[in-house]
């Protein structure tokens, strides 16, 4: 009788042992699986965030390049006009014939234009990008 209740139990342990095997690394696998899952979320996730601020950034770039657009036109007819108004008041105060007064102002604007232009082109050469929260995040986790 001792020898069959010990097989018994030896068989118990054996079909216990075959139970939690299975149970094991079916968990493992779901662990696994469900790691995998939120890894793909996450992925996702970030990219709708960056497709989200990209789509921000270009809203905005669209509202700032037409503010400016407008207001250089209208500085644009603003510093004809001031050309003009230059070019009457110096033929008026002063001896020179009109053609000398179209000269001499025109000369000063070309002057201006130039200094402008190569201090816009400075600073457009120091800018360095300024990365994104999310795409930064992506780069460097």
């Amino acid at each position: 009788m001792r020898v069959g209740f010990l097989l018994a139990q030896t068989e118990r342990r054996q079909v216990m042992a075959n139970d939690i095997h299975p149970t094991t690394e079916s968990g493992i696998a779901a662990l696994v699986t469900g790691i995998t899952d939120d890894v793909q979320q996450l992925i996702r996730q970030e990219m709708s965030l960056i497709r989200q601020e990209i789509q921000e950034n270009i809203h905005k770039t669209k509202e700032g390049a037409m503010a400016f657009a407008l207001g250089a036109a209208v500085a644009g007819v603003s510093a004809i006009l001031i050309g003009f108004t230059v070019v009457y008041v110096l033929a008026a105060v002063s001896s020179l014939p009109l053609w000398g007064s179209f000269a001499i102002t025109t000369s000063v604007f070309v002057i201006a234009a130039a200094v402008l232009f190569f201090l816009g082109k400075k600073k457009l050469d120091s800018i360095h990008p300024v990365h994104d929260p999310a795409s930064a995040s992506l780069r460097h986790p």
